[in-house]
C-alpha cells in the first residue's frame, strides 16, 4: 500500500510506525505486528501502532529514529507492506524454556536488537529469560562476540591497551576519575569508556559531563587517547556494542541486570576498544551486586574465564562495598571530591586507597613493580593531576579545572541525628534513593554528602548527611523521603537494659570500627 510519510516527534526503543486503523486492517496487520516501509533509497522493518486520530487514513506516522534511518522526504509516498515477525522471537522462547542457545541463534537475537526489529515486550522477555535462566560461559562468550560484531571497533597505533571497569552497586565510586590519569601518567594507554547511571545516583559519564564533553565518536576517542594516553568518554556515543544501550533501556524500568548480560556488557566494550589488560572492581556488600564473598568470587572467576576466551588478561579486585566510597554521591559532588584528591587531598581515605590499589593492579600488569606504591607517587607528585587536566582539555573542558570550580546544588537540607551514639550501618540503596529524589543524575548539582560513616561518633542534632538539589521542589521531595527512610543507623554503646535480680545487665556487642 502506498501511504504518505509523516514525521512524529516522539521516540521509542524500537522502530515504530503509526497506521490509521482502517489502513492497518487493509494491510492485514494489528498492534505489535510488523510492516516493512520502503522507498527507492531505503527500507526498514517497524513495529505497528494503530490509531483513529493521530494520523489520518492514507498517512503513515514514523517515529524519531525510524524516520532518521529511513530518510524519507516529508509527505513522500512510500510503500508499506506486512512482514513476518523476526526469527529471534522463537530463540527467545527457547531461552525462556531454559534451553541452551547456539552461536547462530545468539547472533540472530543481537542482530534483531540492533536493527530495532524487536518490540519492547519482546526485548523485555529476552532480558527476563536471561535473568531467570541465565547463560553458560560458552553462550556468554558468544553473546559478547555478537555484541562486538554489531558495533564499531577501535584499533590503536600504540600496543598494550589497558582498561578498568567497576560492576557497580556501591554509590560514590568515582575512582575512575583518579585511576585513568594515574595509569596514563605512567605512560600507559587507557581509553576508558563509561556508562551513564541506570539505577545509581551517577555513572562515570554523568560525573565527567560536569566539567567536560563525553560524547565522541570512535575516531575522536582514538585521537584523544593516543594524544593524552587516556580518555573519559561515554560508551553510548562511540557505538561500541550498540545492542547494550538498547538492552539497558529495558533493564532500567525492570530494575534488573542479568548476570550473563552484565558480563557481556562489560567485556564487549572492552574487546571493542582492543583492551588486552583489564582490571575489574567487584564491590562486595549487603546491598551490592555481590552481597557475599562467595558471590564476589563467582563474579571474578567468570570475568577471568571469559577474558581468557576473548583474549583479554583480566584481574579482579573484590572491594569493600558495605557503604559508599568516599562521602559524595551525585555528579557534581563526586566530581568535586575526585578532583580535590587529584589536587593533593588525602581524604576520604577510602577513595584514595581504592583508586591507588586498582591503578596499581594495572601498572603491575604492564611490568611496573610495586604498582600501588607507584600509583600513590604519581598521585601525590601532581603528575596525575596534570594528566587529568590534559585529558579534560582534549575533551573540550577547562584545562585549569579545580575542585573549587565545581558548582553543586544551590538548595540543601541537613539530615540530623535524633540521638547520640555511633554510626552502626549505612544503607547504600536508601542514600541512592535520596540522591535520585533530589534530581541526580539528570540535575548535576543534586546528590547527597555523607558527613558520618560507619564507626563515627555522632551527637544528637548533628548533621549526618546533607541533601543537595538544583530545584527547590525536588529538594522538598527528597526531604520528605528522608523522613520515611533510615539511610544511617545510629546505635548507643548500651544496646538494651534488662532487669535481672534488680541488677542492670549490659552486653556491649557493638564496637565501633575504624572509619574507612
Amino acid at each position: 500500500m502506498q501511504l504518505t510519510a509523516k514525521y512524529i516527534d516522539m521516540e521509542s526503543a524500537e522502530f515504530t510506525a503509526v497506521l490509521h486503523t482502517e489502513d492497518a486492517r487493509e494491510i492485514g496487520v494489528r498492534e505489535q505486528d510488523r510492516v516493512r516501509i520502503k522507498h527507492e533509497r531505503s527500507s526498514a522493518v517497524t513495529v505497528v501502532q494503530t490509531t483513529d486520530t493521530v494520523v489520518k487514513k492514507g498517512d503513515v506516522g514514523i517515529l524519531g529514529k525510524a524516520w532518521s534511518a529511513l530518510g524519507p522526504d516529508p509527505d513522500e509516498l512510500i510503500e508499506v507492506v506486512a512482514t513476518s515477525k523476526p526469527e529471534s522471537i522463537e530463540f527467545i522462547k527457547k531461552k525462556m524454556d531454559d534451553k541452551e542457545l547456539t552461536t547462530e541463534e545468539i547472533r540472530t537475537i543481537i542482530g534483531d536488537i540492533c536493527s530495532h526489529n524487536l518490540s519492547n515486550i519482546e526485548l523485555s522477555s529476552y532480558i527476563a529469560s536471561l535473568y531467570i535462566n541465565g547463560m553458560n560461559l560458552r553462550e556468554t562468550a558468544d553473546l559478547t562476540k555478537a555484541m562486538v560484531e554489531t558495533g564499531e571497533t577501535i584499533k590503536f597505533d600504540r600496543s598494550q591497551v589497558f582498561d578498568f571497569h567497576s560492576i557497580g552497586g556501591c554509590p560514590g565510586n568515582k575512582i575512575t576519575l583518579i585511576v585513568v590519569p594515574i595509569v596514563a601518567a605512567a605512560g600507559l594507554l587507557i581509553p576508558k569508556t563509561s556508562s551513564r547511571a541506570i539505577s545509581s545516583a551517577a555513572g562515570t559519564s554523568d560525573i565527567v559531563e560536569v566539567f567536560a564533553r563525553v560524547d565522541f565518536d570512535g575516531n575522536k576517542l582514538r585521537s584523544i587517547a593516543e594524544a593524552t594516553g587516556g580518555a573519559l568518554v561515554w560508551g553510548g556515543s562511540v557505538n561500541l556494542a550498540p545492542a547494550d544501550d538498547l538492552i539497558i533501556r529495558v533493564e532500567y524500568p525492570l530494575g534488573i541486570d542479568p548476570h550473563a548480560q552484565l558480563l557481556a556488557s562489560v567485556m564487549s566494550k572492552k574487546k571493542a576498544v582492543g583492551a588486552e589488560y583489564l582490571a575489574i572492581d567487584i564491590p562486595m556488600g549487603e546491598e551490592t551486586k555481590a552481597p557475599t564473598m562467595e558471590k564476589a568470587k563467582a563474579y571474578a572467576k567468570d570475568f577471568v574465564d571469559l577474558g581468557e576466551m576473548l583474549g583479554i588478561h583480566v584481574e579482579c579486585a573484590i572491594t569493600y562495598g558495605g557503604q559508599p566510597v568516599g562521602r559524595a554521591i551525585g555528579p557534581a559532588l563526586e566530581a568535586r571530591e575526585a578532583i580535590a584528591i587529584l589536587e593533593g587531598e588525602q581524604h576520604p581515605s577510602s577513595v584514595v586507597e581504592k583508586a591507588c590499589g586498582v591503578a596499581g593492579m594495572l601498572l603491575e600488569m604492564s611490568g611496573i613493580k610495586q604498582g600501588e606504591v607507584k600509583a600513590q607517587e604519581l598521585l601525590t607528585s601532581g603528575n596525575a593531576l596534570d594528566k587529568f587536566r590534559e585529558i579534560v582539555a582534549a575533551q573540550g573542558g577547562n584545562p585549569n579545572i579545580g575542585s573549587a570550580d565545581i558548582k553543586i546544588g544551590q538548595h540543601s537540607y541537613d539530615v540530623t541525628a535524633n540521638r547520640c551514639g555511633y554510626v552502626n550501618s549505612i544503607s547504600n540503596k536508601e542514600l541512592v534513593a535520596l540522591a535520585r529524589a533530589a534530581g541526580s543524575p539528570q540535575d548535576k548539582g543534586a546528590g547527597v554528602l555523607l558527613h558520618k560513616k560507619r564507626g563515627n561518633r555522632v551527637d544528637e542534632g548533628e548533621a549526618v548527611l546533607t541533601i543537595y538539589a538544583d530545584i527547590r521542589a525536588k529538594l522538598d521531595q527528597a526531604v520528605e523521603l528522608s523522613r520515611k527512610l533510615t539511610p544511617v543507623t545510629i546505635e548507643g554503646m548500651i544496646l538494651d537494659k534488662l532487669p535481672y535480680n534488680r541488677t542492670m545487665v549490659i552486653e556491649q556487642t557493638f564496637s565501633p570500627p575504624r572509619s574507612p
